[in-house]
């Protein structure tokens, strides 16, 4: 988890225990697609959802609306990637912004996540499933964004057990 977010209004340490039972949303933020995983707070398992193609910021986050009012998050968990050594850059700084206005426009709270190796590891997993690049193209956010969210289970199962 990433416990800095300098410049932000946004809470970024939350353990399990801290929260209401019910589903958690999880994004893999890019600049052209966007994973979304879903999980819930009992079960502590993660599982790809949506791969959100859409250019414009009104889709997405129409897009993102409908899956709240669907899902009714208690929480949403926001992937920060970082350089290997832990420095920003472009994309931490883009995934911040993403993770602000969901907590502006929804006011549901938020992690950031450290996802530095998700969408590699997620290709990996993809590989040896067996899956076709042409599918992988179509899914790999979602599963890089489901990894997020298993990891934030992860480090939280002493909250759940």
């Amino acid at each position: 988890m990433i416990e800095e977010s300098p410049g932000y209004d946004l809470p970024v340490k939350m353990s399990l225990q801290q929260l209401p039972e019910g589903a958690i949303l999880a994004f893999d933020f890019g600049k052209k697609r966007i994973g979304v995983a879903v999980g819930n707070t009992l079960t502590a398992f993660a599982r790809p959802l949506k791969t959100i193609h859409h250019e414009t910021n009104a889709q997405r986050f129409s897009i993102i609306g409908k899956m709240i009012q669907t899902w009714q998050p208690v929480l949403l968990v926001v992937g920060l990637p970082m350089h290997i050594d832990g420095t920003p850059h472009e994309m931490t700084h883009l995934s911040r912004r993403f993770a602000q206005r969901l907590h502006g426009r929804f006011s549901i709270p938020i992690v950031l996540m450290d996802e530095r190796y998700t969408s590699q590891t997620a290709a990996i997993a993809l590989r040896e499933a067996a899956v076709t690049v042409e599918k992988q193209k179509s899914i790999l956010d979602q599963v890089a964004a489901q990894q997020i969210l298993q990891s934030f289970f992860d480090e939280n199962k002493h909250a759940i057990t």
